[in-house]
């Protein structure tokens, strides 16, 4: 069958219906709805033909779903990857985040976009496949892993399990964006110590959050050192999220008379494929020199802060002539009739994703590219119905390019 035709082979109901029953499932991160979506893949994966299995992982707490479409041979291997953890519902809601509910233009639900549509999209393309016949010579791997709000645990056991392919598409929402490179994360503590003084003496003291207001917009406007290209230089971005000035180490707020002698500033930082944490470090250790030398008698400190357990994000970053880039390049074409926005794409850029661990640590070429975006993590989180099915079509497409019919 022609390929232009088997994309008008698509169930759009059964789609639907598909991603509603994941965004019913309350996976939460470490919870075991999370482990019930994990079983429920894997059993869904089995019934249409897949070789399927749990992968235990954290003394065997947590496991991800893996699949496998074995082909005839003699083509490249093509691997999905996408995470069934789901952020917190938040205020604000007007429809029920757990419901799926479906209507004219959307589908909403709490991870709908963060990144169950994705999840679903690879697994309706391969279902949509194997319903029309087809054959491939190349693998396709479906990995339905967890814990990638912690940094991405679930993916690096899958790889330490021996997960891999030639090629890999990650599914987190790109607005069907083809992403092709992106930042690596970094978060960080500054500690500034000053001299207080009663309001009365305020010119013989040394202010700490006059210090600190005058450092929060040099960070936030910070770009880090041996930027590869100005590309890569235009996904640094320093970003300062948490400030709490008063008095003393336990910030003690009942003296406001006081000039406030500390302040503990908690924010992040995005640099990119080429640079490294040290490099970044170095430029913030950099800047608080500068901010001492304008508030004389003031101590800053700096410090990465790491959480026990949540592993930090790699950059990524794949050639716009790889083979799987020009592949989903094509097959988006061939479905939208335009060409498809490529490249360090905002706001896709500053995210972090497992596809920095795949490519890190095993050197796959591979694409983020997935439905759903423009709405997410925010109140009644939705996607548009057409961007989720056009995905599924240009999936088929690529697999098809990609993995090759027998």
């Amino acid at each position: 069958m022609d390929p232009k035709s088997l994309i008008g082979t698509i169930d759009e109901t059964s789609c639907l219906d598909f991603l509603s029953m994941m965004v019913r499932q309350k996976s939460h991160s470490q919870t075991e709805g999370e482990r019930e979506l994990a079983r429920i893949m894997a059993r869904q994966m089995e019934a249409i033909g897949l070789q399927s299995e749990l992968q235990p992982f954290d003394n065997g707490e947590r496991f991800n779903a893996i699949g496998r479409l074995k082909g005839t041979g003699g083509g490249k291997s093509l691997l999905f990857n996408g995470h069934l953890d789901t952020n917190p519902v938040t205020e604000g809601w007007t429809v029920d985040p757990w419901g799926g509910l479906v209507d004219d233009k959307f589908i909403y639900g709490i991870g709908v976009s963060n990144m169950k549509a994705g999840d679903a999209a690879y697994f309706c393309a391969v279902k949509t496949l194997l319903d029309a016949g087809v054959k491939l010579k190349g693998d396709v791997i479906l990995t339905y892993v967890v814990g990638e709000l912690q940094g991405g645990v679930g993916t690096l056991a899958a790889i330490r399990n021996g997960v891999k392919a030639d090629y890999f598409i990650n599914s987190e929402p790109s607005d069907l964006a083809a992403v092709t490179m992106h930042a690596a994360a970094l978060s960080f503590v500054i500690e500034l110590t000053g001299d207080t003084r009663h309001l009365s003496k305020r010119e013989q003291s040394v202010d700490a959050i006059a210090a600190a207001c005058d450092l929060i917009p040099r960070i936030n406007a910070m770009t880090f050192s041996d930027a590869k290209s100005e590309v890569h230089r235009s996904i640094n971005r320093g970003h300062v999220g948490v400030v709490h000035g008063a008095l003393g180490r336990d910030l003690e707020e009942w003296r406001p008379p006081q000039v406030a002698d500390f302040v503990r500033i908690r924010g992040s930082a995005r640099y990119a494929p080429g640079q490294t944490q040290e490099g970044v470090l170095a430029d913030l250790a950099a800047e608080l020199t500068r901010l001492e030398k304008r508030f004389p008698g003031l101590k800053a400190k700096l410090v990465p802060e790491m959480i026990e357990g949540r592993p930090l994000m790699p950059p990524f970053e794949v050639s716009p002539t790889s083979r799987i880039v020009t592949s989903i390049n094509a097959a988006y074409e061939a479905v939208r009739g335009e060409k498809q926005p490529t490249g360090a794409i905002t706001p896709t850029r500053f995210y972090g994703t497992d596809a920095g661990h795949l490519y890190h640590e095993l050197g796959m070429e591979g694409i983020v590219c997935g439905p759903g975006g423009r709405y997410n993590t925010m109140p009644d989180e939705r996607v548009d119905i057409v961007d989720y099915l056009d995905m599924i079509r240009v999936y088929m497409l690529t697999i098809l390019d990609i993995c090759e019919v027998a």
